[in-house]
């Protein structure tokens, strides 16, 4: 008989199966790499954020940012502008060009897992929400970034991106 933690560690390699073939298919989708798409993805959350603000939320440093926003607003998707009451800070800028792109992109897997989610009573979403929390606390995967600091494989070069995995 498999123990159970056995068994959950083959339910979670599912989980992080079907999350990195959902991200490679919108990545290619796309034509960005999976770091890029989330910078993207995290700009869009708000219309506009500071290169710091979204280091943190995705979990990376600032300098790994600055190269994919660099690679970004070279497709104009996003845009710099300095702030009027600071003129050395930047805001990060969503474009019509790129809310475009997010819209167009599928994202299959979120849209089911939202939908599927939101029908389940407040406190089973409380119960998952708590226990995502704990697996990631067990796998010490609390400040692991969402995304490689570099990906060495290019969507639009025809490979794909790398997987969506925390650095070891």
């Amino acid at each position: 008989m498999i123990e159970r933690s056995s068994e959950t560690l083959i339910a979670l390699r599912r989980i992080v199966h079907a999350l990195d073939s959902n991200a490679r298919q919108m990545a290619r989708a796309s034509q960005l790499t999976q770091a890029q798409l989330l910078v993207l993805l995290e700009v869009a959350r708000k219309g506009h954020e500071m290169p710091r603000d979204i280091a943190r939320a995705l979990g990376v440093g600032q300098a790994t940012v600055t190269l994919q926003i660099d690679k970004l607003e070279a497709r104009g998707l996003v845009r710099r502008e300095r702030r009027q009451a600071d003129r050395r800070a930047v805001w990060v800028i969503l474009t019509e060009t790129g809310r475009a792109l997010l819209d167009e992109i599928p994202d299959p897997l979120h849209e089911r897992f939202t939908q599927r989610f939101n029908q389940l009573a407040p406190w089973e979403q409380t119960l998952i929400l708590s226990v995502t929390e704990r697996l990631g606390a067990l796998f010490d995967a609390d400040d692991a970034p969402a995304f490689p600091a570099s990906e060495p494989q290019d969507v639009v070069a025809g490979r794909s991106a790398a997987p969506l995995r925390p650095e070891a």
